[in-house]
């Protein structure tokens, strides 16, 4: 990541802890949890790592694992923990500094570290949880472009997984060889922390199922949930497939779908409630008389994460504004039979929106034929 991005993100951020009335932030990382957050204002990418930004400078606490690899990636000035615990160390560091009112991450932190460390200073401590989230929400030009390259190779690699597939290929075989192609055409992995789902035939029903050792079989409705990773940011893409001829029903469902996701995207555009996306969305497949069949929220925001702000739902009270990456997922899960789901990325720009995941491709694919 460049520098001068990392300096313009933490001028954003002292303006709102100056808002807030605190001398200082500590972000906390700890095996990871909360490593995203840490990349986005620091570049710093390690799994263990605590950040302590005040008026005039910005630390960045590793310990000696990652000593030459911070160096590399941050322009923070380097501190290398040693002898008690991270976050024994920074409160040792906030309370030698003489700072009053500090700024933390509450809901990245156990409850017994609040307790029984930070609260035991005579600093006082200011929950600060949702300062860099609402950073990170609006994404600029290289972050919508990283998300972008990322769409380009899963679309590559689906089209090479796809020629792979026939007759008694397992769905777990389908996720490792797609896996083998995102990383053979250069992205970093697929998503951070989670499996791909691929599930066929009736296991079409289960949303968020897991590849098994479920053989392919003539007549399978395949749904593939799965991402890529360039640069730290995921892009998040679902597509169907058929092995061997496409049931009736299938193929009524996918232009359902596509439909549905369409209009959705259409209604993207600043002002817009997640609510009233989802809506859109909805009402089509209600009007084709599968209203018991989406369980689920429309979309989600995505970056860093593959979970983020904004949502898209019935339930969401988020409204949209020029910067944010949604998915829109329309699906229809049948117990007993299958389902489907159709899924692209879209940033919501000034006018209305743009897709990031090259979404001309969303029909209902035949393979496996003979």
């Amino acid at each position: 990541m460049r520098f001068d991005v990392i300096h313009g993100r933490v001028k954003k951020l002292r303006e709102l802890m100056k808002a807030k009335k605190m001398e200082a932030l500590v972000l906390f990382v700890f095996e990871r949890l909360n490593s995203e957050s840490c990349h986005y204002i620091s570049g710093f990418r390690g799994s263990s790592a605590a950040l302590v930004i005040d008026a005039s400078r910005e630390i960045l606490v590793t310990d000696g694992r990652y000593q030459t690899q911070a160096a590399l990636q941050s322009p923070f000035a380097l501190t290398v923990q040693t002898g008690v615990p991270l976050i024994e160390y920074v409160a040792k560091l906030v309370s030698d500094n003489g700072y009053r009112s500090v700024g933390f991450e509450s809901e990245k932190l156990f409850h017994g570290m609040v307790e029984n460390v930070l609260k035991k200073t005579k600093t006082a401590w200011k929950d600060a949880s949702a300062l860099i989230p609402s950073l990170r929400r609006s994404k600029d030009a290289s972050e919508a472009d990283a998300i972008r390259r990322a769409g380009v190779i899963a679309r590559k690699a689906y089209d090479k997984a796809l020629s792979e597939v026939r007759v008694g290929m397992t769905e777990a075989e389908f996720e490792s060889r797609l896996l083998y192609e995102i990383k053979m055409a250069g992205a970093e992995k697929g998503w951070s922390h989670d499996d791909f789902i691929v599930v066929s035939g009736e296991r079409g029903a289960l949303c968020h199922g897991r590849a098994t050792q479920k053989p392919f079989v003539p007549g399978d409705t395949v749904t593939v949930d799965f991402g890529v990773m360039v640069d730290g940011y995921m892009c998040d893409v679902t597509r169907n497939f058929s092995v061997g001829r496409a049931r009736k029903k299938a193929l009524e469902i996918s232009q359902i779908l596509i439909k549905a996701h369409q209009e959705a995207a259409w209604a993207l555009r600043p002002g817009a409630s997640g609510k009233d996306v989802d809506a859109v969305a909805r009402k089509v497949i209600t009007d084709a008389g599968y209203e018991k069949n989406f369980v689920h929220g429309l979309g989600h925001g995505l970056g860093l994460e593959v979970h983020e702000a904004p949502r898209l739902s019935y339930l969401s009270k988020d409204v949209l504004e020029a910067g944010d990456v949604v998915t829109i997922e329309p699906g229809i899960y049948i117990e007993g039979w299958g389902g489907l789901r159709i899924e692209d990325d879209y940033i919501v720009t000034e006018n209305g929106s743009e897709c990031l995941t090259q979404s001309d491709d969303q029909r209902l694919r035949v393979v496996a034929e003979g």
